[in-house]
């Protein structure tokens, strides 16, 4: 079964401390993407944005990083903020702490960056009590599940745009699995918000 919004009996079995929406008075949402960065996808993701003038952040895979460095680079020179997603895109479920602590400090030396995001939305009380010395643990309030390729690019779409609320951390991937979805989508997504008044932040 998938969730693509964060119910409070999800939170609330989840470890404290995580951080599932900006609380925020002002209609303001954050786009965010994981998975990436790839010269496939990640510059088209830059293009969309910058047409609409909007920042997003974008949290890194390590291998990714380090076969493409380039396209690190071009988020940080666009003014996108970047996050930390682990080296291998782990599971926490599936590995022991200590290797998957070091997982994310690879991905670190790279990436440079207090933000994390677990990968697949796994993680337990361990884990975070470790991260949570130095990383701010990013969750979502929507996944669009463009990754699903059972989903069409309206279902992604009604996904974020039924879990859009002042603060919601919206999530994306820069990844050639959702591609196609994440094309379609993602720019009437953002004419959506605008419509609606809403802006668009970075996480820091």
């Amino acid at each position: 079964m998938n969730f693509y919004a964060a119910p409070f009996w999800i939170r609330a079995i989840y470890p404290k401390g995580l951080v599932w929406r900006i609380p925020s008075s002002k209609r303001e949402v954050f786009l965010t993407f994981d998975d990436g960065p790839i010269p496939e996808v990640t510059p088209l993701v830059i293009s969309i944005l910058k047409k609409y003038d909007i920042k997003a952040t974008f949290f890194c895979v390590g291998e990714n990083v380090q076969k493409h460095p380039e396209v690190l680079d071009l988020l940080l020179k666009n003014g996108h903020s970047v996050g930390n997603h682990t080296f291998n895109h782990v599971k926490a479920w599936k590995t022991d702490t200590d290797s998957y602590l070091s997982e994310v400090e690879r991905c670190n030396l790279l990436v440079k960056s207090n933000l994390f995001r677990p990968p697949h939305g796994q993680i337990n009380r361990k884990i975070t009590h470790n991260l949570r010395k130095d990383y701010r643990i990013i969750m979502w309030s929507a996944l669009t599940g463009d990754y699903n390729k059972k989903l069409s690019g309206d279902q992604c779409l009604a996904n974020a745009v039924n879990n859009t609320r002042p603060g919601s951390i919206i999530v994306f991937h820069d990844s050639l699995k959702a591609q196609e979805r994440m094309e379609y989508a993602l720019p009437k997504y953002i004419e959506y918000c605008l419509g609606e008044g809403y802006s668009f932040g970075i996480l820091e």
